[in-house]
C-alpha cells in the first residue's frame, strides 16, 4: 500500500506477459510520442519495439521486463538490458523502457519502476560500480524525469533505426 491506499504491484515480467506489455505499449507509447513522431514512424517503431515477436527476441536477448499494476489494474512497465560484453569499468546497462500509463503518470510510479531497474542492475552486479544510460528523444519532457533522478545528459545523436526513421535522442547516464 502506498500513502494513498493503493497497492502497487511491480512484478518480474515473463513470456505470458509479452500481451500485456503490448497493450499497454499501444495506449502509452502512442500517447508519449503522439506529438514528437510522424504516423509513420510511430508506427514503425511499435513494429520494432513492440510487436510480439520482437518483444519475445527482446527477452531472449537479456531484456529483464518487470510490470507493475495499481489495484490491479496495469500501470506502466520498464525493461533493462545487461551488457553485451561484461567485463567493461563500469558495467553499462541499458534502460530501454520505462512507462506509465497517462491516466497514472505524477503519482511516483516511475520512480519506483526505476528503483526497480536499479535493484535489478544491483542484483547482478553485487553492488559493483556501473552506469545505467538511456536514450531518450531530445523532444519528450521525460528528459526532466530523468534529470531529476539524477540523470546526466552525456551526448546526444540522430540514430538511424531503418525504414529511413531516426532517433533524435540524449544518451543519459546515471552511475550506480
Amino acid at each position: 500500500m502506498d500513502g494513498a491506499g493503493r497497492t502497487i504491484c511491480i512484478r518480474k515480467a515473463g513470456m505470458e506477459d509479452l500481451p500485456l506489455i503490448h497493450n499497454m505499449a499501444e495506449v502509452v507509447f502512442r500517447h508519449t510520442y503522439r506529438d514528437i513522431l510522424s504516423g509513420e514512424q510511430m508506427e514503425y517503431m511499435m513494429d520494432w519495439m513492440y510487436s510480439l515477436p520482437n518483444l519475445e527476441r527482446q527477452l531472449k536477448e537479456g531484456h529483464s521486463y518487470y510490470v507493475a499494476d495499481i489495484d490491479g489494474e496495469p500501470a506502466g512497465y520498464v525493461s533493462i538490458q545487461s551488457p553485451e560484453t561484461p567485463g567493461g569499468s563500469p558495467l553499462v546497462f541499458h534502460l530501454q523502457k520505462i512507462y506509465v500509463m497517462p491516466g497514472m503518470q505524477g503519482q511516483g510510479l516511475g520512480l519506483l519502476l526505476l528503483e526497480k531497474a536499479k535493484e535489478h542492475v544491483r542484483s547482478l552486479t553485487g553492488g559493483a560500480p556501473c552506469r545505467i544510460e538511456l536514450n531518450v528523444n531530445r523532444g519528450n519532457k521525460a528528459v526532466g524525469f530523468y534529470e531529476r533522478m539524477g540523470f546526466r545528459i552525456l551526448r546526444q545523436g540522430d540514430f538511424p533505426i531503418g525504414g529511413g526513421f531516426y532517433m533524435n535522442d540524449y544518451i543519459m547516464g546515471l552511475d550506480i
